[in-house]
């Protein structure tokens, strides 16, 4: 079985410090701070690369669910808005939505959403955040 491998390093106070994040691969490397995760500072947070990791494997599901239908898609694009939130006992990821929309000629509509569920459940990212609500808004452009 496949390890993928990221790597973060943190320097200084939690304020007043800053880090960077990269993939093993090379593929990705950015930098991030209290600024970019908790307001709106330049950089990457690591809820953002939640909802890269999310939008990219749903979208692999569901392309793949249609497929195995008989229904190969044009596109699937889709985003992930992952929503970080402070109550009482700090930040913690409240909900992430998935934004969906896709090129599938000739699926039905009825099809079109049954797949697009099983994705949403069935996509390893969405195994491993499934303690997290995640909601589906997915659109169908073609048929």
């Amino acid at each position: 079985m496949a390890i993928r491998v990221a790597r973060a390093q943190w320097r200084g106070n939690l304020p007043e410090g800053k880090g960077t994040v990269r993939t093993e691969t090379g593929n990705f490397e950015g930098p991030y701070t209290f600024g970019s995760r908790f307001e709106e500072a330049e950089g990457t947070n690591p809820e953002e690369l939640i909802g890269a990791a999310h939008a990219a494997c749903f979208s692999m599901a569901f392309a793949n669910g249609l497929a195995q239908a008989g229904h190969d898609p044009r596109s699937v694009e889709t985003t992930a808005k992952v929503h970080l939130e402070k109550g009482d006992a700090g930040f913690r990821i409240t909900r992430i939505q998935l934004v969906c929309q896709a090129d599938v000629p000739g699926v039905s509509p009825e099809e079109f959403q049954a797949k697009a569920e099983e994705a949403k459940t069935g996509c390893p990212i969405s195994q491993a955040l499934s303690a997290t609500p995640i909601e589906l808004d997915a659109r169908l452009t073609s048929s």
